[in-house]
């Protein structure tokens, strides 16, 4: 849980300013790449974040890219000024590409991304599957893009879609491995929200299915009572983690970029019976979470 990584989608100064005081130095921001950003927009991105003290990490969707030149310009700043050294590829959820780049794979293929200074390259993992795109399509493109990372002589790691339980991250990871892959995995999970907001992301992100367990008893009403975090799955993940190779949680901050990053930073290492070593002052007085 030490190893976790976030995600957000255009925080602000003062969230950046707040989550260098929480997390630890260089810690990794994935940075989500909506419809509305522009790749100037997302550079600008990654070098704030740099300049907060944490470690910018860009998701590029291969889809929503107009041409090569506006991608090479935003790696040649956020790499350069922001030293951004991974990015995300993602397809981008859009009907046509908007340039050159069909899916992530493409992007992956014609871009020289280690020529731009990458020298990691994630790709996504859906335990749960795609929406529209059938699973053994899914899980042959997966395995093409981490063939395609491999030849381009970079390192590659996984980052896959959220759940709201434990059954389907650990039987997609134990697949992999069976399979022979061996890349790190960093498990989505959502950060500590209300359900309702939970409930609304999963039907955009096509993981409505999944979240009718959070539909029933205490869970709900814990839920729509304050805040919940996703306590059971990394219980679940941290008992089965010797058979799952490399994994880490990846939180997307549903709830908010601070509350989250307090979750990661604080909640979760206690959890596990690991020291706190840059506590939030807003958590000073108060008790572990049971």
């Amino acid at each position: 849980m030490s190893a976790y990584t976030l995600e957000a989608t255009r925080p602000s100064a003062d969230e950046l300013a707040r989550l260098a005081a929480l997390a630890p130095p260089g810690q990794p921001l994935y940075l989500s790449h909506v419809p509305s950003q522009t790749l100037r927009e997302m550079a600008d991105l990654a070098v704030a974040v740099r300049r907060a003290g944490l470690e910018p990490v860009l998701h590029l969707a291969a889809r929503r890219i107009a041409s090569s030149a506006e991608l090479i310009a935003c790696l040649q700043r956020a790499c350069g000024e922001g030293g951004m050294r991974r990015v995300l590829v993602i397809g981008g959820d859009v009907p046509a590409p908007a340039g050159p780049y069909a899916d992530a794979l493409s992007l992956i293929r014609g871009m020289d991304l280690r020529a731009a200074g990458i020298e990691e390259i994630g790709v996504a993992g859906h335990p749960q599957g795609h929406p529209v795109i059938p699973a053994e399509t899914m899980t042959r493109a997966l395995t093409d893009k981490l063939v395609a990372v491999r030849d381009a002589g970079l390192r590659a790691h996984i980052v896959t879609q959220f759940a709201f339980s434990a059954e389907p991250i650990v039987g997609f990871v134990h697949r992999l491995r069976e399979g022979g892959v061996t890349a790190p995995v960093h498990v989505g999970l959502a950060g500590p929200t209300r359900l309702t907001t939970l409930l609304r992301y999963a039907a955009r992100c096509g993981v409505a299915a999944s979240a009718q367990g959070l539909m029933s008893g205490a869970a709900a009403a814990l839920a729509l009572a304050g805040r919940a975090g996703p306590d059971a799955i990394l219980d679940a993940l941290r008992r089965s983690a010797p058979a799952l190779g490399i994994i880490a949680p990846h939180y997307f901050s549903f709830g908010g970029l601070v509350e989250t990053a307090r979750y990661a930073s604080v909640v979760a290492p206690i959890a596990s019976g690991r020291a706190i070593t840059r506590p939030d002052p807003a958590f000073a007085n108060q008790e572990p979470a049971p």
